[in-house]
């Protein structure tokens, strides 16, 4: 079973897991990102957000690192601009929704006058209702695309980094296997 937190696309190597080994099976369990560690003892391996938290028993391959955007209404003055840095978010309503991943830091943003969302879709619904902005890895903007929201690249915004994490004591040969295939190993090569 793999594990991946909202946003992650494991579709290009769970298609080529299905194309070497039609005859087993592969599972995927979506995994909330606050509860990624834990987890871990319940699938053979996931695709997680970091920080993970530190630890011996747990293998760690860096994959890619997302840009963050910044997501606001349609009507949004801010839409007029190709891209966006953290000083065009002076003055702007920056939502940061329970369980947001990025730890944005804007400095001259104002803060909300309500309570943080209790997820990133309650936040999306917010921003679509013309109330401020919020900042997300790309993969979650589009994930949570909206007719009544857009999104921009937040150029100097803070990055997240999507890994794939295991148990070191889950390590088999079909675990090895995937990592192969997410390392970009043919069928043909050896490791």
């Amino acid at each position: 079973m793999l594990g991946a937190i909202p946003g992650a696309t494991p579709g290009k190597w769970i298609g080529l897991w299905r194309e070497r080994l039609p005859h087993v099976s592969l599972e995927l369990r979506e995994i909330a990102v606050d509860a990624q560690r834990d987890a871990l003892d319940d699938v053979d391996a996931a695709l997680v957000r970091l920080p993970l938290a530190a630890s011996d028993d747990i293998h760690v391959i860096e994959l890619y690192e997302e840009l963050a955007v910044v997501v606001m209404s349609v009507d949004s003055h801010l839409t007029a601009a190709d891209d966006l840095g953290i000083a065009d978010l002076a003055g702007e309503i920056v939502i940061v929704p329970a369980d947001d991943v990025v730890r944005p830091r804007i400095p001259a943003a104002v803060p909300p006058a309500f309570a943080a969302p209790v997820d990133t879709a309650e936040a999306v619904a917010t921003v679509a209702a013309g109330v401020g902005v919020v900042i997300m890895p790309m993969s979650l903007a589009r994930a949570h695309q909206r007719r009544d929201v857009e999104h921009r690249v937040l150029r100097d915004g803070p990055r997240s980094i999507v890994a794939l994490a295991w148990l070191r004591e889950k390590t088999t040969p079909d675990v090895e296997t995937f990592v192969g295939i997410v390392r970009g190993r043919t069928a043909n090569s050896s490791r």
